[in-house]
C-alpha cells in the first residue's frame, strides 16, 4: 500500500551514533516523529515510559506477540524490543512521517510488510572509534562492551541490505546526509503529487 507518509526506518550496531543522529533530526524537522518501542530491558538514566520507550515485563511483551500486535520484534543483546503494527500504520497513514530506530532484523522484517519503507544504515568511521565511543558512553561494563562489538562484526555485514549508508566519522556531516535522504523521500514524484495537489492539477498532470 502506498500510505501517504514515508517510514524511515534507521539501524546500527550500538555506539554508531543512530540515537544521536535520530534525535538532532527531529530536533531539526518538526515533520519527523519518532516511533516508540517496547522493550523488556530496564529503563537507563533519566528514560521514562512511553517517552523512550514502553518498558514492558516478559509477560506483557508475550502476551503482544501472541496478539500479532507487533510489526516487528526481535532479541537483541539479551532482551527484546518490537514495534506496533497499529501505530505506525495509523500515523503514516495520516501522513506523518515516521522514523524508527530499531535493529537490522526488525529493518529486514519491516521492509517484506512496507515495500515503501526507507532503510538507513549507519555505519562508524572504525573499529577503534566504535569502541572508544561504546567505553565513553560509561553506560555497559566491559563484558558487555565486547558483546556489542561481537554483534557488530554481524550487523556490519547487513549494510548491504539497505537503501542509504551513512559514515558518521563527523557528526554535522552525518546529519546533513541523514536530512538529504528525508527531503528526498518527500521530492518524489509520487510525495509531490499528493503534497501540491493544486499545482499539479493546475498543470494538468494526472
Amino acid at each position: 500500500m502506498d500510505y501517504p507518509g514515508n517510514l524511515f526506518v534507521v539501524a546500527a550496531p550500538s555506539g554508531a551514533g543512530k540515537s544521536s543522529l535520530v534525535k538532532a533530526l527531529m530536533e531539526l524537522d518538526s515533520r519527523v516523529q519518532p516511533s516508540v518501542s517496547h522493550t523488556t530491558r530496564p529503563p537507563r538514566g533519566q528514560e521514562k515510559h512511553g517517552r523512550e520507550y514502553f518498558f514492558v515485563s516478559q509477560q506483557e511483551f508475550d502476551a503482544m506477540v501472541l496478539g500479532d500486535a507487533f510489526l516487528e520484534w526481535a532479541h537483541v543483546h539479551g532482551q527484546r524490543y518490537g514495534t506496533s503494527k497499529k501505530a505506525i500504520e495509523d500515523r503514516i497513514a495520516m501522513g506523518a512521517d515516521v522514523i524508527l530506530e530499531i535493529d537490522f532484523q526488525g529493518a529486514i522484517q519491516i521492509k517484506k510488510i512496507f515495500a515503501n519503507a526507507v532503510l538507513i544504515f549507519i555505519l562508524p568511521p572504525s573499529w577503534e572509534e566504535l569502541r572508544s565511543r561504546l567505553e565513553r558512553r560509561g553506560e555497559d561494563s566491559a563484558e558487555v562492551i565486547e558483546l556489542r562489538l561481537r554483534n557488530a562484526a554481524l550487523e556490519l555485514t547487513q549494510a548491504r541490505e539497505f537503501d542509504f549508508v551513512i559514515i558518521n566519522e563527523l557528526f554535522e556531516r552525518a546529519l546533513f546526509d541523514l536530512k538529504a535522504i528525508v527531503h528526498a523521500q518527500r521530492l518524489k514524484y509520487t510525495a509531490q503529487r499528493r503534497a501540491r495537489a493544486d499545482t499539479f492539477k493546475a498543470l494538468n498532470i494526472a
